[in-house]
């Protein structure tokens, strides 16, 4: 079975001279592949989904279905989250920028973006509260006053850690989509 948002779009390595190689522009997606962190956590998370159906038909073997169906349950939740782990990224369209987390995803308007650019910061490290020093891609909204711009890619996150090339590669291309459609 195919998972399209487990890699990115082959035209973004294949037509390195052409900034948005794509005929849909209105279709979301990631500009950049999943990062070996993420999709680690999400295999283990899959096989450990794996034993869990295991013991539900275990359980369910025994005649005790109520069990059964609770341990069912808790491994549906480990795939749903595992599948969701996956998803977690910055995705663009012509119609804005979609940043997608565990728990909340963003969406913003290219019209609302007034920056898109790359910044030297204390990032977090795989998401934890350990911060260290990093480069950042960070958005500057037009609705926003003087709050701090959140970060959308980092240089430690789960996509690009030890990948430096794969991060300047994703941040230039997030900002040529930005040029492309915020002044339009």
């Amino acid at each position: 079975m195919p998972l399209p948002f487990l890699t990115a779009d082959r035209a973004f390595e294949v037509a390195d001279d052409v900034a948005l190689p794509f005929d849909d522009r209105d279709r979301w997606r990631r500009p950049y592949r999943p990062g070996p962190w993420r999709v680690g956590a999400a295999a283990v998370a899959l096989l450990l989904a794996s034993y869990v159906l295991f013991a539900a038909v275990v359980i369910a073997l025994t005649g005790t279905f109520g069990g059964a169906g609770v341990v069912f349950g808790l491994a549906l939740v480990i795939i749903a989250g595992a599948l969701r782990l996956l998803r977690v990224g910055v995705w663009v369209s012509a119609r804005g920028l979609r940043q997608v987390g565990f728990f909340v995803t963003r969406t913003v308007g290219w019209e609302q973006v007034t920056a898109l650019r790359t910044v030297q910061q204390p990032v977090r490290w795989l998401g934890l509260p350990r911060t260290v020093q990093g480069q950042a891609l960070v958005l500057e909204r037009s609705d926003r006053g003087g709050s701090e711009p959140p970060a959308l890619l980092t240089t430690h996150s789960a996509d690009f850690l030890g990948r430096f090339e794969a991060f300047d590669r994703a941040a230039d291309t997030v900002e040529t989509w930005g040029a492309e459609y915020g002044r339009s």
